[in-house]
């Protein structure tokens, strides 16, 4: 459910709490998304102008060097800004997947692990348990 629509896996397992934190986090890549296609935007507009032998808005600020700079600097962080939404968005579909996988896992006093140090010609070693009751 969670992978039409962000948060319906979650409210599906009664983990209404974390619905916010899911739409927190998309919006906020979402904004950063927008946010650097718009400096990106404005900045090969400049470049573009500048080319051409036009005025822009970034004349006398930055030279045709750094317009190229921070060309390359806004599309890398388009990229990433896509690519972390794009995990988020995984993450969200993957908790709500686990979640409803383990909604009815018994997790009782009667399940119990418990370990133990051993030493085996001078060299530790961890065993361990589980104990079913």
């Amino acid at each position: 459910m969670s992978a039409i629509l962000p948060g319906s896996g979650q409210a599906y397992n009664h983990k209404y709490w974390k619905i916010p934190i899911v739409y927190a986090a998309l919006g906020t890549g979402t904004y950063f998304i927008v946010s650097n296609i718009g400096y990106y935007d404005s900045i090969y507009l400049a470049l573009k102008n500048r080319t051409a032998g036009l005025p822009d808005r970034y004349s006398g600020i930055y030279t045709t060097d750094d317009l190229f700079i921070l060309k390359d600097y806004y599309r890398r962080n388009i990229d990433l800004s896509i690519l972390a939404t794009a995990a988020l968005y995984g993450l969200n579909v993957v908790d709500a997947v686990v979640d409803a996988h383990l909604y009815y896992f018994d997790v009782s006093d009667k399940l119990s692990l418990h370990w133990n140090l051993q030493w085996q010609r001078n060299i530790p070693a961890i065993s361990l348990s589980l104990h079913f009751k």
